[in-house]
């Protein structure tokens, strides 16, 4: 049998929200398994069970740019340790000429990104200097370049904490301009089925089946829940089931088909999605934006 450690069980807590003991229970039956832990948590608990990991924690922004033609684009993200920072007119202005390299040198990653030259040093360089004189750790944390079969929209919303990227095919300014705002604002994960893991939808089949057996559904209706289960799953997560913002009685694909448009990729990116945030009361923030107001 696999020794449950109280740090297995806190890690699992703090993932899922769930109580301790029911933590430890689920991580017991999965024999120290994790991910079938969170499963059997989601059996027992629903969707109360994968609610903390979405939160998003750190600072920084998502900036945008788009060469002139429009058939070349990128998003990048920069996190700062607060949110002072990242309203900082210089650490903004270091993203977005970032980004603009990002589109222009087409680096290959984060490491490539940060060497290349800007202004007759490295990014690097400007982001070491910049840390050196405002005090606070700030980072390249990833990027997206997307080379368009069509044309590049983008979307930037609140104060450049999310930013939707979309590769737009036929259509009209209007119907690109909705659709990157929808994005943004309904956060899909995919274009469409092809682009969810498979292995995600299994879990979500398998997690349905579970769950009807314990509300004492008959065999015979198990894979119609399941299928029902998968079916509403996909319309929350890819963009062309989504139910249209502006219209929830069409679904964006239709929205798209009506204007004669398709789109061929996007990028979505929320500021500090997947990250933890460093705890500061009140009055450290303060003091630390004084320090980098009398720098």
């Amino acid at each position: 049998m696999a020794v449950i450690t109280a740090a297995m069980v806190k890690a699992l807590r703090e993932k899922t929200d769930a109580p301790m003991m029911e933590c430890k229970k689920a991580l017991t039956e999965a024999e120290g398994d994790a991910a079938k832990a969170e499963e059997i948590l989601r059996v027992k608990l629903g969707n109360k069970a994968t609610k903390a990991a979405a939160r998003v924690t750190a600072e920084g922004v998502v900036v945008v740019y788009i060469a002139e033609d429009g058939k070349t684009g990128a998003v990048l993200e920069v996190n700062s340790e607060t949110d002072f920072v990242a309203k900082n007119p210089e650490f903004q202005q270091m993203a977005k000429d970032a980004v603009r390299l990002v589109v222009e040198q087409n680096p290959a990653d984060v490491a490539a990104l940060a060497a290349l030259e800007l202004n007759g040093q490295t990014l690097e360089a400007v982001r070491t200097a910049l840390v050196g004189k405002i005090g606070e750790n700030m980072t390249f944390r990833r990027f997206q370049r997307i080379e368009a079969q069509g044309k590049l929209h983008q979307y930037v919303h609140g104060g450049s904490k999310i930013a939707a990227l979309v590769d737009v095919i036929g259509g009209d300014e209007e119907v690109a301009h909705d659709v990157a705002m929808h994005i943004a604002a309904a956060k899909p994960k995919a274009l469409d089925k092809d682009g969810v893991d498979p292995q995600q939808i299994e879990t979500e089949r398998r997690v349905a089946i579970e769950k009807a057996k314990e509300a004492g559904k008959p065999e015979a209706m198990l894979e119609r829940i399941a299928e029902g289960t998968v079916q509403k799953f996909l319309k929350e997560v890819t963009l062309v089931n989504q139910p249209f913002v502006k219209d929830d009685k069409m679904t964006v694909g239709q929205l798209l088909k009506n204007k004669g448009a398709s789109v061929a990729t996007f990028a979505l990116y929320v500021v500090g999605e997947g990250l933890e945030k460093r705890n500061e009361d009140f009055a450290a923030e303060v003091a630390a934006q004084q320090a980098a107001a009398r720098a």
